[in-house]
């Protein structure tokens, strides 16, 4: 299990939203970006810089454009030599609004990036923010199989060679989907979930043990493959042990943690004889029933409870 890089390219997210580069910063394009906030500096154009965060993006809107509006030149460029003397990593201008000839002159001085965008502030910021979100989650990688069964999100996990991609293989062929063979890179979402896709580098591609790699897209069509899905439940697959004692009822919902989220987990022992395709898609079918407030193992052991209960009242037993 690897720990992704929390950080993003400048050059990322300019090419993400076509931004124009109004001033080049000395190698702006490799920028870092660590945080997912966005300052838009109404009170440090004014002179105020408590808790003033450097490594946010700095966005000029129209409120902030109005206010400076309203200054002498002069007053505008100690207003602007004050803002950008910080280590920003870059300043934005939104609604295609010309910059102040006095930030372009902050900005060659202290080499500091500036670009512009013709989105609506609002709507840039937050999606931006999204971005960054998106792509500052905190990542791990995970050895195993990702499939999406029944619109639910299924993680494989067990030890080499004990059948995940083969159990895949026939999930495909039934119509579901794969999202990942072999790694699996996990991100923790801005909604609390966790979200598996596969790594660039082997996206769509299978191993299979006696046969070799193959290509799920083109073998079974653009319908076999999903690039990303939730996480709603985890299958361990082990081999069978006759001396183990298994869970015959489901009373207990065991869970895993996953980057600080809880999602429920499931043990399938695997032997010969096992359709393990068809009790796989059991599972995705009663995780998803169970999250709509259905338990079957709960309701059989209440309906059971209230048999023997009556047969006590009526003296049967």
């Amino acid at each position: 299990m690897a720990e992704g890089i929390s950080s993003v390219r400048l050059g990322d997210i300019i090419q993400e939203f076509g931004l124009e580069v109004l001033n080049k910063g000395t190698n702006y394009e490799n920028v870092p970006l660590r945080t997912v906030d966005v300052n838009r500096p109404g009170l440090p154009l004014t002179g105020f810089f408590e808790h003033f965060d450097t490594a946010r993006l700095l966005l000029i809107g129209l409120t902030e454009y109005t206010y400076l509006e309203t200054l002498e030149p002069e007053k505008r460029r100690e207003r602007f030599e004050a803002l950008l003397s910080y280590p920003v990593p870059g300043l934005i201008v939104t609604r295609g609004m010309e910059p102040f000839p006095e930030c372009m002159e902050m900005a060659e001085k202290y080499d500091r990036t500036v670009l512009r965008t013709k989105a609506q502030t609002s709507a840039f910021m937050s999606n931006l923010i999204g971005s960054l979100c998106d792509r500052l989650a905190p990542k791990i990688t995970r050895s195993g199989v990702m499939m999406e069964v029944y619109g639910e999100g299924v993680l494989f996990q067990g030890e080499s060679g004990v059948g995940k991609s083969e159990v895949a293989i026939e999930l495909i062929k039934r119509g579901h989907r794969l999202v990942a063979d072999d790694a699996v890179e996990i991100r923790l979402t801005n909604h609390g979930t966790v979200e598996a896709t596969a790594p660039e580098l082997i996206r769509h591609y299978m191993e299979l043990r006696g046969i070799g790699v193959i290509d799920v897209r083109r073998l079974f069509g653009m319908g076999a493959i999903k690039d990303k899905q939730q996480i709603d439940l985890v299958i361990d697959l082990e081999p069978w042990d006759d001396h183990a004692v298994y869970d015959r009822l489901g009373l207990d919902t065991v869970q895993t943690d996953i980057l600080g989220v809880k999602v429920p987990e499931a043990t399938i022992p695997v032997k010969p004889g096992r359709n393990l395709a068809s009790i796989v898609e059991v599972a995705a079918m009663n995780n998803r029933n169970r999250k709509m407030g259905h338990n079957a193992a709960l309701e059989l052991t209440n309906r059971m409870d209230r048999h023997f209960e009556k047969l006590m009242e009526e003296g049967d037993l």
